[in-house]
């Protein structure tokens, strides 16, 4: 004779709005829980959370953060490049010293913030790899993995995802 060994009741999980998802993934925050990290290097997504188990290789952030930080950048470098110009008599030293160092620090540290927030948005609209969430489990301790979609069997131990 058997016993089954029963396993925690799955819970209907809902999906993060637009915002909250962005903010999480822009402070490097796993966009559906806020718990675990999205970058395990400076722009590697972590395969998945480790708090939710929400799968992150999916994502296709692809050139649009690169050209969101661009964007960005260009605007505050360019305004504060016509602003002391325009204002003030800066010798050329300071300018091709001051100019290309400010953008180079600021393209840096905001490229993987605004990586992250892209990520979100990708979560929040259920996009590339992210139509699926990760299942709630009751019963189980704050931090602890969970298996697949299907759950797991007793012995084996918690899936990843794909492989």
């Amino acid at each position: 004779m058997t016993t089954d060994i029963p396993q925690p009741a799955l819970v209907a999980q809902e999906r993060a709005t637009l915002l909250p998802a962005m903010g999480r993934g822009f402070l490097n925050r796993c966009p559906h829980c806020g718990k675990g990290h999205v970058f395990g290097r400076y722009l590697k997504v972590r395969p998945a959370c480790e708090a939710c188990g929400l799968e992150m290789e999916g994502h296709r952030a692809d050139d649009l953060p690169p050209y969101l930080v661009i964007f960005i950048v260009g605007h505050i470098v360019g305004y504060l490049v016509w602003e002391s110009e325009i204002r003030y008599d800066v010798p050329l030293w300071a300018s091709l010293t001051v100019w290309p160092l400010l953008t180079l620090v600021l393209a840096l540290g905001l490229l993987q913030p605004v990586k992250g927030a892209v990520i979100g948005l990708q979560y929040a609209f259920g996009m590339h790899g992210f139509s699926k969430l990760p299942p709630a489990q009751t019963g189980t301790g704050m931090g602890e993995r969970r298996g697949s979609e299907s759950g797991t069997s007793a012995g084996n131990a918690p899936g990843l995802g794909s492989a």
